[in-house]
Parts: structure tokens; C-alpha cells; sequence
């Protein structure tokens, strides 16, 4: 269902339009499918969705003030409850098409996406979560493009809770954590930005998490689910 919201929702991202419509559409959709939206009222936080708009890492809130406009890159964070269980996954659309984005946007966006597979590559019975954000550490450091990876930000796992352990971190060491168990769901999303890997957490707000240099930052997220052979993606496009 998650997957669907955001297969959905690309449909509308064009400039022009606002976050608070991204919000209000992701709002109408999920209620049609028969579920809650978990952002909504979660400690405190006032909307439906997360819209991460540019230098935004995470945690943007939607207002009918923020207008997108041809270039901008946004991230997407949508998390479905239906049955008592959550479904967690995140993406980034190009607003205006990629042609219109630059190229430096393009090519964060597209090594963010193979960041996420790169890590989803580690989940495996036996394995441990340290072995996920080694993976993506490695692999960010030999794009050679002095991309900062985001630490204070984490994925975490979800079930009946929006937020539960096992905590995964986007940087680490082969070998170190948790083990990893046959059943066990976690949510991947590396964050990664243009520049340094600091963050600065709104004072206003309490929720909106930027990049500390004002450089673009892009983030992919997928619910990942430990099988008795290694691992499946639970919110995977459904056009795949």
C-alpha cells in the first residue's frame, strides 16, 4: 500500500503545486485504501507525510507555502498502518522531470538510490546490521565525490510500532550489531548529502532536519523484510 501512495503520488509532483498538496493527496489515498497515516499526530508532528524539499534531509512538514519549482529535487516519506502494522518507504521525484534538475542533483539522487540497494544487498540470516551501513559507507566513499552520509538519522525497525530496534545506521563496521533473523522487518534509508554529512535541526519547528552547509541532500528508504535465504523488499514499486 505504501508503495502504491508513492507510485501515486510521482503522478502530481510538477511545479506549481505545494507540499501541503502532497500531503492532502497522500491523506485522501491512504484513507481510501483503508488505512491510517502514521506521521499524523505522531509525537506531536501536524501532517500526513514528510516532503524533504532540496536541502531538507528529513522530516520537512508540508505547508501550502512551500511552491516547487522546476530543478528542485524532494523526497517523499510516506508510512502506511493497516491491520496494526506499519509500512515505511521513501523516494525522490525530480520536480519538473530530471532534464530540468542539474546534473550534480541527478547524479546525488541516483547514487543515494544505489546506496539503498547496495545496503538492502547485506540483509541476510546470520549477517549483521553493522555488515548494512559498512556497505553503504564503502560504496559512498569510492564514488570518490566527498559525499557526507548522514549519522544522526537512522533506519529502525517497525511492526506494530512506528519506530522499533533494531536501530540501522547508514555508516559502520562489518562483523558489529545485531544479528540478523529470519522475520525480522527494518527500514533502510540512507541519507546522503552534497557536502558535509552535519545536520542542523530546526529551532522552530522541532522537525525539520537541514543540511549544516545548505547543500542538497537525497534520501531512498524501503521496508526490508529477513527471509530463510536472505531478504525481501516489501515496499517495492509495484510497476517493477
Amino acid at each position: 500500500m505504501t508503495a502504491q501512495i508513492l507510485d501515486e503520488v510521482g503522478a502530481i509532483i510538477e511545479p506549481g503545486i505545494s507540499t501541503e498538496d502532497i500531503n492532502t493527496f497522500v491523506h485522501k489515498r491512504t484513507l481510501e485504501l483503508g488505512a491510517t497515516p502514521a506521521p499524523l499526530g505522531y509525537k506531536g508532528f501536524s501532517k500526513s507525510v514528510c516532503t524533504s524539499l532540496n536541502d531538507i534531509v528529513c522530516h520537512g512538514i508540508p505547508s501550502p507555502y512551500i511552491v516547487l519549482k522546476a530543478g528542485d529535487i524532494i523526497n517523499v516519506d510516506v508510512t502506511s498502518i493497516k491491520h496494526g502494522f506499519h509500512g515505511d518507504s521513501s523516494r525522490m521525484y525530480f520536480v519538473g522531470g530530471a532534464a530540468a534538475c542539474s546534473e550534480e542533483a541527478r547524479t546525488l539522487v541516483d547514487i543515494t538510490l544505489q546506496a539503498l540497494h547496495v545496503g538492502i544487498e547485506q540483509v541476510r540470516p546470520g549477517g549483521r546490521i553493522g555488515d548494512i551501513g559498512a556497505a553503504i559507507q564503502e560504496f559512498i566513499n569510492n564514488t570518490g565525490k566527498g559525499y557526507g552520509i548522514v549519522r544522526e538519522y537512522t533506519g529502525h525497525g517497525l511492526g506494530r510500532e512506528f519506530h522499533e530496534a533494531p536501530q540501522v545506521c547508514h555508516v559502520g563496521r562489518r562483523g558489529y550489531g545485531e544479528p540478523m533473523r529470519p522475520g525480522m522487518t527494518f527500514t533502510i534509508e540512507p541519507m546522503i548529502n552534497l557536502g558535509t554529512h552535519k545536520t542542523v535541526l530546526s529551532n522552530v519547528d522541532g522537525w525539520t532536519v537541514r543540511t549544516a552547509d545548505g547543500g542538497l541532500s537525497a534520501q531512498w528508504e524501503h521496508t526490508v523484510l529477513v527471509t530463510e535465504s536472505g531478504c525481501e523488499i516489501l515496499t517495492e514499486s509495484l510497476h517493477r
